[in-house]
């Protein structure tokens, strides 16, 4: 059997922390049904991150779908900063305290391979970078980490899953298991341009039997105009500078008159390495380094029962709202009871980014798509 959580059991609490449910038992024989918000923010990035991108709210939306419960949210893809928050719950705690658990799951790891593909895609804006980490990762979750690694920035994603989650179509080159099967780099790609439907990118892989810019002149000879590019995925053990390869690549085709052929990069590539690779690569396969983004650990804690503020010992009471100038782009954080605020910096009106998306279980409007979450995104990033 797989193990893995069918979604009848995540609706079910089957996933919860056991000490939930044992709260919600006490709570309920003691006859305690307070109203309250909880507040869902951010304390500290990891690895010294500024800021992330917010992900994983439609999960969380299909969870408390039919609940007792009001939802206010940041959009999906909104750029966050640690100490803002970016969700409050409101309902009967009782109706939902199982639930905090995987609320959190959804939200902080879509967040967190979101805020790692941003950054990628932040490096390299004008180039194509494709999401290549789903072997990577536990297989029941593909779908989640290809659509975080899209609406984070990303042009396209490798599995079925994953591109159906995303709304776009996969995309891929050869392995090296077709050219070992067939014994030759040229004769796997003649046999790829045979059979595979003609709108799919002719990309050769060109690292498998022989040196890299001999196979790419042999590929690009054999199918010339016909050919879109070639993959470099050297291994670590043989590269050497991967980017003086890459430089030798390029002088060879380009000598022969194959300046159409793009090149293409992956093979356990993260941050550094595109930066260093950036001005001789076309397109860049980013597998681990983005599927195993690091965890967003937010946090939920009640702020607010019965309309009293209270909260833990280290956490501010008080529902809050997160305000950001359209003008300046100042932000700040206010008990939810202000209702309008203008920006000290600049003198212009500020606007409260958490708004109502869920009203007793029911969306307030129309999800976005993922492509108008990626283009949100990548407004904010500026990246055209």
């Amino acid at each position: 059997m797989f193990h893995i959580s069918t979604e009848e059991q995540i609706k079910a609490n089957d996933t919860t922390d056991i000490y939930f449910e044992r709260t919600l038992q006490i709570l309920q024989s003691k006859g305690i049904n307070a109203k309250v918000k909880m507040e869902i923010f951010l304390k500290k990035f990891p690895n010294n991150y500024e800021w992330g991108i917010f992900a994983g709210l439609d999960e969380v939306l299909e969870l408390f779908k039919g609940s007792d419960v009001n939802i206010y949210s940041i959009k999906e893809g909104t750029v966050f900063y640690s100490g803002e928050p970016v969700m409050i719950i409101e309902g009967v705690y009782t109706d939902f305290a199982p639930k905090e658990t995987a609320m959190l799951g959804f939200i902080c790891q879509a967040s967190g391979i979101a805020t790692k593909a941003a950054r990628v895609k932040q490096i390299v804006p004008d180039k194509t970078v494709l999401h290549f980490g789903a072997r990577r990762m536990h297989p029941a979750i593909t779908p989640m980490i290809e659509r975080s690694a899209y609406i984070g920035g990303l042009d396209g994603v490798a599995t079925k899953a994953g591109a159906k989650a995303a709304g776009i179509s996969p995309s891929g080159t050869i392995p090296h298991a077709l050219i070992l099967m067939l014994g030759d780099t040229v004769k796997a790609l003649e046999s790829y341009d045979e059979i595979i439907d003609e709108t799919v990118p002719r990309i050769a892989l060109i690292d498998t039997f022989n040196d890299e810019k001999f196979e790419a002149v042999q590929v690009a000879e054999a199918l010339n105009k016909k050919l879109f590019g070639v993959r470099l995925d050297t291994p670590s053990s043989r590269r050497g500078s991967l980017k003086a390869i890459v430089e030798e690549v390029r002088w060879e085709l380009d000598t022969r008159n194959f300046n159409h052929v793009k090149i293409v990069v992956s093979g356990g590539l993260d941050e550094e390495d595109i930066q260093e690779l950036k001005e001789v690569v076309d397109s860049f396969g980013v597998g681990t380094s983005i599927s195993s983004g690091n965890t967003i650990d937010f946090s939920a804690d009640i702020v607010e029962i019965d309309g009293n503020n209270i909260a833990k010992r280290g956490k501010m009471s008080g529902a809050k709202k997160t305000w950001v100038c359209n003008n300046c782009s100042n932000r700040i954080v206010t008990l939810d009871n202000e209702y309008e605020i203008i920006c000290e910096k600049c003198g212009m009106s500020m606007n409260n980014i958490l708004k109502k998306v869920m009203e007793k279980g029911v969306l307030t409007e129309e999800y976005p798509t993922p492509a108008e979450i990626r283009n949100f995104v990548l407004e904010q990033l500026n990246i055209k």
